[in-house]
This record gives C-alpha cells, sequence and structure tokens, in this order.
C-alpha cells in the first residue's frame, strides 16, 4: 500500500510496552513515519520523560506526534485480570482508549497479550459474538505470507466460530497483503470431506454452500501451510497455538544447526562469509511474525511480539495503517450478518423442536 493521502491517520501506540520499551519503540515510530506518508500521525503513551527524550533524537518524528503521560506500566508477567483491576492509566490502558474515543483509527502494542486481548475486549467490545478476538499472524510459505488463525486465544471452537474466524481472515488478508479474492481452508487431518471432527465437518459443509463472499478451497492439511496451498488458514486456537509453536521451535531449530554447521571450521566460516546476505535473507524468513492484530473487535489492534526490533515495530504500525485505510470492518459486518440465517438453516431439526 501506497503512502497515506487525503486526511490524518491517527495511530495510537502503547511505548512503554515489549521487552525494550521507548528505546526499540520510538525508533520503530519513526521508521513507520518515513514508510507511511506526510499524512501519518501519532499518539504516543508511556512516560513523558523518557517518550518525549527519545522523539527528540529522531527528526522524523517532528510535528508527527503528540506524547501522552501515562503513570503505570502493566507488566509483560501481569495476569489479564490484574491489567484489569490495575490497569487504567497505563500505556497499554490509555493507547486503546484513544481508539475507543475516535481520536486513533488504530492501536499498536508489544505488551502483554494477555492484558492487551482483556483490556481491548472491556474498551472496544466485540463486534461478533466471539469468545475473544482471534489472533493471526502471517505464515511463511513458498507464495509469499499465508494468514494463519486462531493461534492461541479460542481454545474450544465449534462450527459458527470457525465460520467467523474464516470470514475474519480473509477480509484481513486483502486488507493487509493487497490481495483482491484470497482463497480460504479449514485445517484438518485429511482433505477428504469424511475426514475430521464433527464441528470442521461442519463448518467445511456451510463454507461449501457459498452463503458468503469467500473463495472457499475447503480442507488443508499440516503441510499445506508452508506450501501456500490456499492464502487462508483457519483453525481453532489450540491446534493453532500448537502448529505455531512448533513451527517457531523447528525454525530455531534450524537457525542454531546452520549456525553450528558454518562455524564449524575455517573452510565453513569462508563459505558462510560468502553466503552472508542469503543467510541473513533466510533468518529474516525465518523470524517469527512481528505483527498479530487481534480480529473481532470494534476498533483496529495489532500485538506486536514482545522482542520486536524497531523494524518489526514499523512492520505492525504499517500492518495497522493498512487495516485502518480498508473496507476490512464494512466486509466483516456484511457476511457477519448472513452468518445467523446460515446457522439456522444447518440446524433445522433443532428450530422445529423449539416451535
Amino acid at each position: 500500500m501506497g503512502g497515506i493521502v487525503n486526511q490524518p491517520l491517527v495511530i495510537s501506540v502503547d511505548v512503554m510496552g515489549g521487552d525494550h520499551g521507548p528505546s526499540v519503540v520510538t525508533p520503530g515510530v519513526a521508521r513507520a513515519a518515513s514508510l507511511l506518508g506526510a499524512q501519518a500521525r501519532f499518539l504516543l503513551h508511556g512516560d513523558e520523560a523518557q517518550v518525549t527524550a527519545e522523539v527528540a533524537r529522531h527528526p522524523a518524528l517532528a510535528g508527527r506526534c503528540e506524547v501522552r503521560h501515562a503513570g503505570r506500566v502493566i507488566a509483560m508477567d501481569e495476569k489479564p485480570a490484574q491489567a484489569l483491576r490495575r490497569g487504567k492509566g497505563s500505556s497499554m490502558w490509555n493507547a486503546v482508549e484513544s481508539v475507543k474515543a475516535g481520536e486513533a483509527a488504530a492501536v499498536v502494542s508489544a505488551g502483554n497479550t494477555g492484558a492487551l486481548m482483556a483490556v481491548s475486549k472491556l474498551l472496544l467490545r466485540m463486534s461478533a459474538d466471539l469468545d475473544r478476538p482471534p489472533l493471526v499472524v502471517g505464515w511463511p510459505s513458498g507464495r509469499g505470507v499465508t494468514t494463519f488463525l486462531d493461534v492461541g486465544a479460542n481454545v474450544d471452537c465449534d462450527a459458527e466460530r470457525l465460520v467467523e474466524f474464516a470470514i475474519l481472515g480473509e477480509a484481513y488478508h486483502r486488507a493487509a497483503h493487497g490481495v483482491a479474492r484470497p482463497t480460504v481452508g479449514l485445517l484438518n487431518v485429511g482433505s477428504e470431506d469424511m475426514k475430521g471432527h464433527g464441528e470442521v465437518r461442519e463448518a467445511h459443509r456451510i463454507l461449501r454452500e457459498g452463503r458468503f463472499d469467500l473463495n472457499y478451497h475447503g480442507f488443508v492439511e499440516g503441510d499445506d501451510l508452508s506450501h501456500g496451498v490456499v492464502d487462508v488458514v483457519v483453525t481453532d486456537g489450540f491446534t493453532g497455538n500448537v502448529a505455531l509453536k512448533t513451527a517457531e521451535g523447528a525454525a530455531r531449530f534450524i537457525k542454531d544447526e546452520l549456525r553450528a554447521a558454518l562455524t564449524s571450521g575455517l573452510l565453513a566460516k569462508s563459505g558462510a562469509m560468502l553466503a552472508r546476505g542469503a543467510l541473513q535473507r533466510l533468518g529474516q524468513r525465518l523470524n517469527p511474525p512481528p505483527a498479530a492484530p487481534l480480529l473481532g473487535l470494534n476498533g483496529i489492534v495489532v500485538k506486536c511480539h514482545g522482542g520486536a526490533s524497531e523494524q518489526d515495530f514499523a512492520q505492525a504500525l504499517r500492518v495497522a495503517a493498512d487495516l485502518a485505510q480498508s473496507d476490512f470492518a464494512a466486509e466483516i459486518e456484511r457476511n457477519m450478518g448472513r452468518l445467523p440465517a446460515a446457522m439456522a438453516e444447518s440446524h433445522p431439526a433443532a428450530d422445529g423442536a423449539s416451535s
């Protein structure tokens, strides 16, 4: 997506969140300011003295941001219930509240994931009848990036939840990656119609009937994620989190093995120096995705991973800007409006019994 045009786009930022706080987040905002164009503006929430000092180091932020003092920081190990009780006035709370008040189009935080989810759900509310906003990540694949959800927020999911995730994931992929008609698949233990448990088969049937404006492919298997068979892969939060953690562990193992092999001797080190650029690109592809938007909220919330670099945080801000400038929310609302009728028709016996 190109630079922001027409009217200012304001993004709210939790500057104190994450492992590094203002020393990484503020330079990340400065990078994003250059990427997003002159119309981008930022509300920076955090310790005023620290944040102002960091802002002064980055000419790109001159006249582009407003620093708002927050006297508290939600710790990375703080439980969500504690964050809700004691979080008011914190940098995270205030950053999300700016979206609720209409002062910002989106919020980005590298802070505590559980706390961000709880605060966002409390302040912004859900746009659909979801237990929690599903977490979505970009999964590196042979075709570029596969959108994968849910990766841990909703552990138990019935057929209706899986259909909702398909609607959310498809709209997100179009907004974030510019694909006009993303293909959507349901993760299963096989591609045949009779495979899998009852809920995933029921979701498959509803999506296959075509009542939603989705380019539905059908079932996909675990190895299809990295092959890029479809643009969007949908599953429950339990399976998604296990898959994501397994992939992250495998990526770390590969990187560690490569490092060991390429430092095992003088000849190997020489080869590594010659292939340095290619190895750096491979390492970047194997890194965890920097941005995980929380979908289904009445507002755009993007979670950046706690150990994010300046570049990672800038990418997360870019995702937030892309979503804010898209028809993302309206698309979701249109398809969600078709869901109750589709679910009612899928359970005619229950409807007849209640009449």
